[in-house]
This record gives C-alpha cells, structure tokens and sequence, in this order.
C-alpha cells in the first residue's frame, strides 16, 4: 500500500465532549499519517472547543463548526467539500461515527479495501460482521431498513446505511454533492446510490459495530420517515 497517499477521516459530532479526545487520540496513535477533520453541528456541550484545543495541540486536526445545528448529511457535505479543496489533496476521504460505534481498528482495513475499490463499506450485515449491545427492535429495524433499501434500489451491499465509509477521491468529485437533498440516515443511501449509478466499485469488509456507551443514538422517527419515502422518491428519479 502506498503510505504516501493522503487520507482525512470526516467525524461529525453533536455533543461528543466526553469522547471525541480520545477517539482523535485514538486514530493518530493507530494512523499517526492521517488527517482529522470534526464537523461539530453547534454542540452546546463545547465538542468543538476540545476539538480545536486537540488541534492546536496535534497540527492534525481541523475543525468546521456549524452556526446552528443543521443535520447529518449537511455535516457530511461539509466535510467533504472541504477535503476536496485542500492542497496538497486527499486522495482517501473517510467518514465515521463520534462514538466509537465504528472501532478505529479498522481503518487500516478500509485502507487496504480501497486499493482496489472506489468505496469501501465497513459492514454488519456480511460473513464475519456484527452488531453488538442493541436490542431487538434496534436490529429489526436496522435489518428491515436495508432490506427495503435493495428492494428499491437494488444496491449491490448488504449494510447501505452503514456510516463508516472510505471514498477514492473521485468519487466524491464525481457523483454530484451538489446535487443531494436529503439530510438523516437517508443520505447514506443516497451517496451510496449515486456511487453504484456512476459505476463505481463497491466494496464491503466485515465491521462489529458496538452500540455507543454514552449519551443516546440520534436516531429519530423524523429520520425513520425521511427514509420510508426518500428511498422511493430515490428509485422513481433512477437517474443519480
């Protein structure tokens, strides 16, 4: 693998204080060659102030803050816009979880991955991955959630909505930002979606994703609903 190419994880955060330290600390310690960039949607924790001490501290992290909160997708936009317009360029953007939901042990599989793919998905839903500490309707609804997802859009990946992602440069270049509307967990599948329009190689590799330990999940019945028509609305359009 080539250590030379530059790669910056995208990391959201809404009220992350108690974990965002160590989860940067983290991904330097196993990534030292990585770049940091926390997208913090107006947390009235002060996320964002830890996040910008850690990157006086570190010289690799940056920080975007949000004037009000605005949303998952618009985090992610955000983020990605701004790694497209760094210099020198990344050429690896990855996104995940504030939480530790997604172990940053498997950056350096997603990596690997995305030697050979365009996007590279950690995944629970495949051979050897899992989901740990949720209850039954969490898993019910994340297991009908994807189902609903292929049946529509007849996506080539067992786990679309799974947030911890690596892209090749170009496909973010490529598939339209600009272009996307929705905001929630809807706005996984719809990056996903326009990935596989655009012929790009989809990859998954084998995650266990553990449900977070504090604070609670943002998931809500408005990004439930986003979801049931969006996916829709999605397969009707076709085109990406």
């Amino acid at each position: 693998m080539d250590s030379q190419i530059n790669t910056v994880v995208v990391i959201p955060t809404y009220n992350e204080a108690q974990r965002i330290a160590e989860l940067i600390s983290r991904i330097l310690y196993l990534q030292p060659e990585f770049d940091i960039l926390v997208v913090d949607d107006d947390s009235p924790d002060g996320t964002a102030g830890v996040a910008e001490g850690l990157a006086r501290s570190t010289g690799r992290v940056r920080v975007l803050r949000h004037g009000k909160k605005s949303g998952l997708g618009r985090a992610y936009l955000d983020g990605f816009r701004y790694a497209l317009s760094q210099k020198p360029s990344y050429e690896r953007i990855i996104e995940m979880d504030a939480d530790f939901s997604h172990d940053p042990g498997y950056l350096r599989d997603l990596i690997e991955a995305a030697e050979s793919y365009d996007v590279v998905l950690g995944s629970r839903y495949i051979a050897g991955g899992r989901v740990v500490d949720w209850n039954f309707y969490r898993r019910l609804l994340s297991r009908l959630a994807n189902l609903y997802t292929r049946f529509w859009l007849r996506l080539r990946v067992r786990d679309s909505t799974s947030g911890f992602r690596c892209f090749r440069r170009k496909v973010l270049e490529n598939i339209g930002l600009e272009k996307i509307l929705s905001n929630g967990y809807l706005f996984q599948i719809e990056v996903l979606f326009r990935c596989q329009g655009s012929g790009y190689r989809l990859k998954e590799i084998p995650i266990s994703f553990i449900e977070r330990k504090k604070g609670r999940t943002k998931l809500g019945l408005a990004q439930i609903w986003e979801a049931a028509w969006g996916v829709p609305a999605l397969a009707f359009c076709r085109k990406p």
